[in-house]
């Protein structure tokens, strides 16, 4: 990531193979700690999905928000199969970019 700026799609989770949700940022730092906190009411405050489980950094945000909305319509297996392929143990990757790590 560019200082912290590059257009990003990521997964959240509330846990291993719990809640998904996948989002698209330019901010993928400020978004995260938005989540992490709860800056903001919505579906990852609601249900806890905090958790960064994977994520992919484009060119532009019309590659990643065209990306973003593929993943939306994919079925939750292929998500997990994505989340799967590059993180088997589902950690917090979070935790390279210097947040907390969540259990």
């Amino acid at each position: 990531m560019r200082n912290g700026f590059s257009p990003t799609v990521y997964i959240l989770a509330s846990k291993r193979n719990g809640t998904l949700y996948t989002g698209v940022t330019s901010d993928p730092i400020g978004r995260l700690h938005q989540h992490r906190n709860g800056s903001f009411d919505g579906f990852t405050r609601r249900y806890s999905v905090r958790m960064l489980v994977w994520f992919e950094l484009h060119s532009t945000m019309e590659t990643a928000i065209l990306r973003a909305k593929r993943i939306k319509q994919w079925n939750r297996r292929w998500k997990l199969e994505l989340i799967e392929a590059s993180n088997p143990e589902w950690i917090d990757l979070a935790a390279d970019l210097g947040f907390e790590p969540l259990q």
